[in-house]
């Protein structure tokens, strides 16, 4: 007798509950998840490569896939960088990881927008650092009161070698910021000897025109560390994103011992990737996925339109997110349990701000499910929200 029947099942992924739909995940729908064809590319790879597909690869990433990203960027953005500005990385977490790791020491006080990524939150404060909110107003953050509170930071002795921001389709909000207010900011990083932090996930998920260019695109001489990945456009199980930065940033990236002593990063998988791209691949399942979004993103906000007439919303142009905002001031925060006895979830609104403000909002998802369920979710949102139980709650705080 082993005994290996009576240890547990390894598991695979995360387990979502049966009875809830749960719009608090941004994770794919399964049928937009490239099997066959990821399976094809793979074979591609190793038929190309061969065992040097298997073995260690170059630092900054290998060249295949670097070249491909490179021009890929230039046709969705306003700049190709240079084959010396390109670090591949295993997905936007490790390059935000990475990034703040060569430029943050603790102690060091790092700004970031409201509202933004809060799993983000999480990677920066392995930093030690201080998470600070940068000013906002209804434009997104403000560049001149950004300026100043770096200024004031500065003054009393501190640090400031980072500002984190989703400029393109905000995850949660999916707002993007002005093109006027994207140069101001990057004239003040480069004056104020910061870096700006882009996380630029969302780019190629534009459902109603292109999205606007990069902040690494405007200046990419240093003040932007711009973060991209594979994970919404392909799969999130590749691990595989990149980095683009400067010339300095990307080479003390390849220098760092995790890096140089591994031979890069995930180097097989992104040999795969450069096959899937090489072959058109990603062309084509990249305008799959668009026209599967659009269709769920609009079928959702139909939905909340129809059952939640008195919700707040801006439509958002691309990402995976709609963010609500409530009449109640604590509505967001409050409504929660109500929504999941009555069998769907989302991410209320208080994870993506470090003031501890965001109790009016709430995230719904519109990526893992199909149109029909994502209007069932919005209906049992709709239910919870009329129930008394709610309305009377006291937890939501009076109207208004």
């Amino acid at each position: 007798m082993t005994g290996y029947a009576s240890e547990p099942v390894p598991t695979v992924q995360f387990g979502g509950r049966e009875d809830v739909l749960d719009l608090g995940w941004g994770h794919p729908h399964p049928a937009a998840l490239p099997v066959r064809q990821w399976a094809e590319a793979g074979r591609a790879a190793m038929d190309r490569y061969g065992p040097a597909a298997l073995t260690y690869g170059h630092s900054a990433g290998p060249g295949p896939l670097i070249e491909w990203l490179r021009h890929r960027l230039g046709q969705c953005d306003a700049l190709i960088p240079r084959p010396d500005q390109v670090f591949v990385t295993a997905g936007a977490s490790h390059g935000l990881d990475l990034v703040s790791a060569l430029l943050c020491r603790p102690g060091d006080t790092v700004l970031v927008d409201s509202p933004t990524y809060h799993l983000a939150l999480r990677v920066l404060a392995d930093r030690e650092v201080g998470l600070r909110a940068a000013p906002v107003d209804g434009e997104g953050i403000d560049p001149d009161a950004t300026g100043d509170l770096i200024g004031r930071v500065h003054r009393e002795g501190g640090r400031v070698p980072m500002v984190y921001l989703v400029p393109t389709f905000n995850n949660p909000s999916g707002r993007s910021l002005s093109a006027a207010r994207r140069a101001a900011l990057v004239a003040v990083a480069r004056r104020a000897g910061t870096v700006l932090v882009e996380d630029d996930t969302y780019r190629e998920l534009a459902y109603d025109g292109p999205a606007p260019p990069s902040l690494f695109s405007l200046d990419d001489s240093g003040p932007v560390a711009r973060i991209g990945s594979f994970a919404k456009t392909v799969a999130p199980g590749l691990r595989l994103g990149w980095v683009t930065g400067s010339a300095e940033l990307v080479r003390a990236l390849r220098l760092r011992g995790s890096v140089d002593s591994g031979g890069g990063v995930n180097h097989t998988t992104a040999l795969a990737m450069a096959e899937f791209a090489r072959a058109g691949g990603y062309e084509r399942h990249l305008s799959g996925i668009r026209d599967r979004y659009r269709a769920q993103r609009d079928a959702l906000i139909g939905a909340v339109r129809r059952e939640l007439p008195d919700v707040g919303y801006d439509p958002p142009a691309g990402g995976w997110f709609l963010w609500l905002c409530l009449p109640q001031p604590r509505g967001g925060t409050a409504l929660l349990p109500h929504a999941e006895a009555h069998g769907m979830s989302y991410l209320p609104g208080t994870p993506f701000f470090v003031t501890g403000a965001g109790h009016r909002f709430l995230r719904l998802s519109f990526s893992l499910f199909g149109p029909e369920l994502l209007a069932e979710a919005v209906r049992r949102l709709a239910a919870a929200y009329r129930s008394d139980a709610f309305q009377r709650d006291p937890a939501a705080g009076p109207d208004g």
